[in-house]
């Protein structure tokens, strides 16, 4: 038994020492992020009734391409839930976006990104039933750091402001019961793998 561990420790010691930690250049490598933090919603209006809502939890993952030295598209969904005085939300976002990336120096690359996105809604009160939430368009911008570990495996870190219009909610009659404001400011930490 000893020697399996030993061996396995080995084995992960070369792997990480095969490519060497620096933040070379993204241009033309595709990459795949994954990531999980928290979120701090806009209150909202749902039952007629102000609404003041509770930090919430946000897990996404998607896509990154390097077009060139300094930029960046990306292509990324996230899932968030929180609750509130009257029900628990939930957005899924489907964001489409622009990183520009500083000159990478050591391991540390910092980004700025912005970009649209589609924020699909729903909303569970806690007495009655499910209540439909208009689906609607925001944009975003965001900060981040990459901290590459190795050539093409990095830590990555994020700070999001989504701002986006009101939807309506309407029950199942169809019946106008208030208004979903789904802007907010998110924190998330992850890790990116680049091909």
């Amino acid at each position: 038994m000893k020697k399996l561990i030993a061996t396995a420790c080995l084995a992960t010691a070369v792997a990480l020492s095969a490519g060497p930690a620096s933040a070379d250049s993204i241009k033309g490598k595709l990459g795949i992020t994954g990531k999980l933090g928290f979120l701090v919603p806009a209150d909202n209006e749902s039952d007629f009734y102000h609404n003041n809502t509770d930090t919430g939890f946000v897990v996404g993952g998607g896509l990154i391409y390097g077009l060139d030295q300094n930029f960046a598209g990306e292509l990324a969904a996230t899932r968030t839930w929180f609750g509130s005085e009257t029900g628990d939300f939930g957005i899924t976002d489907l964001g489409l976006g622009l990183q520009y990336r500083f000159t990478p120096s050591s391991k540390l690359v910092p980004y700025l990104g912005a970009g649209l996105d589609v924020l699909m809604s729903d909303y569970h009160p806690n007495f009655g039933p499910h209540q439909d939430v208009d689906t609607t368009v925001g944009a975003h911008l965001a900060g981040g750091l990459d901290y590459f570990v190795q050539r093409n495996l990095a830590l990555t870190g994020e700070v999001k402001l989504l701002l986006a219009p009101d939807t309506d909610i309407t029950d199942n009659f169809g019946n106008h019961t208030g208004n979903f404001d789904p802007s907010s400011v998110s924190g998330t930490v992850g890790l990116r793998y680049f091909f």
